[in-house]
């Protein structure tokens, strides 16, 4: 394990949760635009520039440390279990014995 992982998990867990309050603000400022602001009026395009600047930064985060969740997976995946340990002949054997009996 990576001592840095528990932080990079951290600022994606942050950037995640500060996007999804945006998402929420944008939804509750379209819906508050007059009813003929539409994709490509002025007034719609400034309002969704204006979201997207606000999330930009946090987008950031996620380029930045979005790799170490990749990481985090390869290792789990390539990492013994230390639950479990695989089978050997002896096992195998005195198993197969027991069933005969």
């Amino acid at each position: 394990m990576q001592h840095r992982w528990g932080y990079q998990l951290s600022v994606l867990r942050g950037a995640l949760d500060r996007l999804d309050a945006l998402h929420a603000q944008w939804l509750r400022n379209r819906d508050s635009l007059p009813v003929d602001a539409r994709s490509g009026t002025p007034v719609f395009d400034g309002a969704l520039a204006e979201h997207h600047a606000e999330c930009w930064s946090h987008l950031d985060d996620w380029a930045t440390h979005g790799q170490a969740i990749r990481d985090i997976h390869t290792a789990a995946r390539y990492a013994p279990s230390p639950v479990t340990s695989p089978p050997t002949a002896t096992t195998s054997l005195s198993t197969a014995s027991s069933r005969t009996r």
